[in-house]
This record gives C-alpha cells, structure tokens and sequence, in this order.
C-alpha cells in the first residue's frame, strides 16, 4: 500500500489521486511518520453503499437492530408482510351497519 506525507500530498493532490484512481487501491496519509488518513478509491456504484457503511450512526443502528433481532425484540421482514397482508385483509372485509334506533318525537 502506497504512503505520502501530507507535505507530498499538498503538493500533488491530482497526482495522488490519480494514482489511486488508477491502481484501485488505498494511500496513507501520513503526518510526521504516522498515519493520519486514507484516500481511498470509489466505485461510483457502490458509493451509496460505502458511504452507509463508514457513517458512525448507521453502524451503530445495524448493529443495535441486530441486538434487537438476537433477542427477540423485533421481527423479520416476511412476517411484517405477512401481519401487514392479515390487516390488510381484515380491513378489506366489510362491517354491518348496526341498526339505528326509530326516532321517537318528544313533546
């Protein structure tokens, strides 16, 4: 894996970049000896997905939603559809009217 120091970076941004384009594959970053970030290439189809999976929140929500899962506490996409499609149909099913009581007039 190729490495620049920020320095070098600063200096040929488009070159490092273009060299990352081209090889598909990651340079540090790196400030005083150590690393400090990463360019990295993307696929301009999976940018949606690589953008979810290095969001700090949406890592967190999957990962609580799995715990949640494991325990029982929420259910799997075929049965929401399924108890969705049931209260579809019970709604579907039409209700009797009750009956209406004779008016009776008051004097």
């Amino acid at each position: 894996m190729a490495a620049v120091n920020v320095r070098e970076l600063a200096r040929n941004t488009s070159k490092v970049i273009g060299d990352v384009a081209r090889r598909k594959r990651p340079t540090i970053i790196t400030r005083g000896g150590r690393p400090v970030a990463a360019v990295v290439p993307i696929d301009a189809d999976a940018l949606e997905d690589w953008i979810l999976a290095n969001s700090p929140a949406f890592v967190e929500g999957m990962r609580k939603a799995e715990e949640e899962f494991r325990r029982g506490e929420t259910i799997g996409m075929n049965e929401l559809f399924s108890r969705l499609e049931r209260k579809d149909r019970r709604r579907a099913t039409p209700r009797r009217q009750p009956k209406r009581a004779a008016k009776t007039s008051r004097r």
